[in-house]
């Protein structure tokens, strides 16, 4: 398997052939989500609600695979910039590790307390409460393949190689674009299965996925890859792998559970501004997802620079790389506020949900350029290893949506369109702050000092 070299060569040409399958992946992994809702936009918004709903659980679910993923990009990246495999290797097997328990830990909780978490939003519908509880019950039985796919992504990504999990990602998502309508509108000899064949689908596509991460690098010859995950946890890089994730995860479990608490917000207008908020986050997830792939292959570049201590590369790297998604960002806006009416109606082809999707893309494409600058330097805070700053700002904004939705969204003030303004605003001073932080910090020279050598 060829990896990219990151350290040395043309900067630019070296995070575009990194970052490129990067996005690939991203937009893969969006895929699956998008895909379900195209097909259960056919069946109707209470379908779509209900997925979005139970999709709250699965989204949740990263903050804990978040804590081995960050650790095994950063650590095997850096190991790889210094040329040590032994120690990368060791990364990798003790973020499978850890991210083993944890999934078996959190498919338990699906499982055995589903009614109690699908009640939490208050739906007032039995039929979407019914359907979400059967989605997350099939998903929570095989969320293991959820957890382990992102983190052979990031370990892949790590040292150099972005190829792979792109194409083994991409066979996962032609398997669940073939037999997802096959399922849920019972095509040939499968049965009208509806939100459950949706969830089996994507089961079965990441379980896929997972078996042929496995079989590559059981063949691989890379020296890293030769790992036996049942070999004693070594408790010295577990320290180290959560002193590194634990932020990460903990802002992204707060913004899930921010989320949750503004779509129990949303629920008061009905089923159909959450299945419109749901179906809109997907499509503003083409902004995200490739500033996020810009992102992993920029924290990646950063990491093998900082292990090789080519300083002058990273300051370049960053650059470039914020360069990239800015023009992302931009026409991202240009995008959501003028094409919304064309685009939301491929997904939910109803008048009042296209009305309303209208709106909440406008509102959220303001905020595009801002939260691709966002993500994109909190690559190159991760890369470095100090993944707590970011996360302190991220957890700050993205909690002041809770008060800012419920106050905006009186009667009296902007009503739905309130919670809508929120969202894209806390984005705004997340990426203007965070932006000016690392360039601050950059320049005085002070982002290469005091750092934890592994």
């Amino acid at each position: 398997m060829k990896r990219i070299d990151l350290v040395e060569g043309n900067i630019g040409t070296s995070l575009i052939r990194l970052a490129l399958p990067i996005m690939g992946t991203s937009f893969i992994q969006m895929a699956y989500n998008m895909t379900d809702m195209i097909w259960l936009g056919r069946v109707g918004s209470n379908a779509v609600a209900a997925i979005g709903t139970a999709g709250f659980f699965t989204w949740l679910s990263m903050a804990f695979i978040l804590i081995s993923k960050i650790g095994a990009e950063v650590r095997v990246a850096q190991a790889i910039g210094k040329k040590d495999e032994e120690v990368a290797k060791k990364y990798i097997v003790t973020s499978l590790q850890i991210n083993i328990i944890f999934a078996i830990m959190y498919t338990f909780i699906l499982v055995i307390f589903k009614s109690n978490l699908i009640s939490f939003f208050n739906l007032g519908d039995s039929d979407v409460i019914s359907m979400a509880e059967s989605y997350l019950s099939i998903v929570g039985m095989g969320i293991i393949f959820n957890f382990l796919n992102p983190v052979f992504t990031a370990i892949f990504n790590g040292t150099g190689n972005s190829k792979i999990p792109f194409l083994i990602n991409t066979v996962g998502l032609i398997f669940n674009i073939i037999f997802d309508p096959l399922l849920i509108f019972g095509v040939g000899p499968f049965p009208v299965m509806g939100v459950k064949g949706a969830a089996i689908a994507t089961v079965l596509a990441q379980a896929l996925v997972t078996t042929c991460f496995l079989v590559i690098m059981y063949k691989s010859e890379e020296h890293a890859f030769k790992i036996n995950i049942f070999s004693k946890i070594d408790f010295h890089y577990v320290k180290d792998i959560a002193r590194l994730g634990m932020p990460v995860a903990f802002q992204n479990g707060l913004f899930t559970l921010f989320s949750m608490l503004i779509a129990r917000i949303i629920a008061v207008w009905g089923p159909v501004p959450i299945a419109v908020q749901k179906v809109g986050s997907q499509i503003e997830a083409v902004s995200w997802m490739t500033a996020g792939g810009l992102s992993t292959a920029l924290g990646a570049f950063v990491g093998q620079n900082y292990g090789a201590k080519r300083y002058d590369r990273i300051r370049k790297g960053y650059f470039y790389t914020l360069l990239m998604a800015s023009v992302v960002g931009i026409l991202a806006t240009a995008l959501l506020v003028f094409g919304g009416k064309y685009i939301f109606g491929f997904f939910i082809p109803e008048k009042e949900a296209i009305e309303y999707g209208i709106v909440y893309l406008r509102i959220l494409g303001y905020s595009q350029l801002f939260m691709c600058l966002e993500i994109t330097t909190t690559g190159a805070f991760n890369g470095l290893g100090r993944t707590l700053f970011p996360s302190i700002i991220s957890i700050v904004f993205t909690g002041l949506r809770v008060p800012s939705a419920k106050i905006l969204s009186s009667e009296n003030l902007l009503g739905l369109n309130g919670i809508w303004w929120s969202i894209s605003m806390s984005s705004v001073f997340k990426g203007i702050l965070l932006t000016l932080v690392f360039m601050i910090l950059l320049h005085k020279n002070k982002l290469f000092k005091n750092q934890h050598e592994i």
